[in-house]
């Protein structure tokens, strides 16, 4: 009798962790779908304001969602996006790369349908007007944890008052001269904050992201390291991890 009931009590306890861990998967999907989901920053595109081993929250409701704001984007929706909010030029946006939709990338907002765009010798000129860019120094970037580069550091700001840093090579890179773009509607502009490092909507002839591609707007860094260091790797923390950076708010 006594054997029974301890085999009962056993096949209980197991039911109910299974029932825990469900209940967490749940919330964590819902979480991650609604709310906040995290990303970490794998390559230096968003230099200076974002650095490779920065892990931040991504706000889900800032823009409504689509299919993309669920896993593996299979939630049918019954429009492009419910809930749908705009974003504002200079909005740090993730978002679905429109050739492949199974790749996030992350960059900034600069052209909002019905804008040109066009960059002429690395200058940045919108509806007309060259937007504002002031000298701020220079910026040193280790990669590879041994290649040091030394480059133009300048504000950029915008038409609406958003201000920013951005980082210039020189003005004879690839990117630095294009044609005019025109952005259709319900598409977005993006461009990276290292304006020569970085594969954004000025490449390949250029192209435009989708409303519907949006992920989230960048909202704040939760934890930065350093180097090659991982995530999961704790005992390396001490020495790598970036303090001053931890819950600094994305600009």
């Amino acid at each position: 009798m006594l054997r029974k009931k301890k085999k009962k009590s056993n096949e209980s306890t197991f039911f109910e962790f299974i029932k825990t861990i469900f209940y967490a998967v749940i919330i964590a999907i819902i979480f991650r779908s609604l709310l906040f989901e995290p990303y970490n920053i794998p390559s230096g595109s968003m230099l200076p304001n974002l650095l490779i081993g920065d892990y931040l929250f991504v706000s889900k409701f800032s823009y409504g969602y689509s299919r993309f704001s669920f896993p593996f984007g299979v939630v049918p929706l019954p429009e492009d996006r419910v809930f749908g909010s705009e974003p504002e030029r200079g909005d740090v946006v993730v978002f679905k790369l429109p050739s492949n939709t199974s790749i996030n990338y992350i960059k900034r907002v600069i052209g909002l349908p019905g804008d040109r765009l066009q960059m002429k010798a690395g200058k940045l000129f919108l509806n007309g007007h060259l937007v504002d860019q002031y000298n701020d120094g220079n910026f040193k970037h280790v990669y590879n944890n041994q290649y040091e580069q030394f480059l133009d550091k300048y504000k950029e700001k915008l038409d609406n008052g958003r201000s920013y840093s951005i980082l210039n090579m020189n003005d004879f890179q690839p990117l630095d001269n294009t044609k005019e773009f025109i952005v259709p509607d319900s598409h977005y502009f993006m461009m990276g904050d290292n304006r020569d490092n970085s594969l954004d909507s000025r490449a390949n002839g250029g192209w435009f992201v989708p409303l519907e591609n949006l992920v989230g707007k960048g909202n704040f860094i939760f934890f930065s390291i350093s180097g090659d260091t991982r995530f999961w790797q704790f005992w390396r923390w001490p020495f790598n991890v970036r303090y001053n950076r931890i819950f600094k708010k994305i600009k």
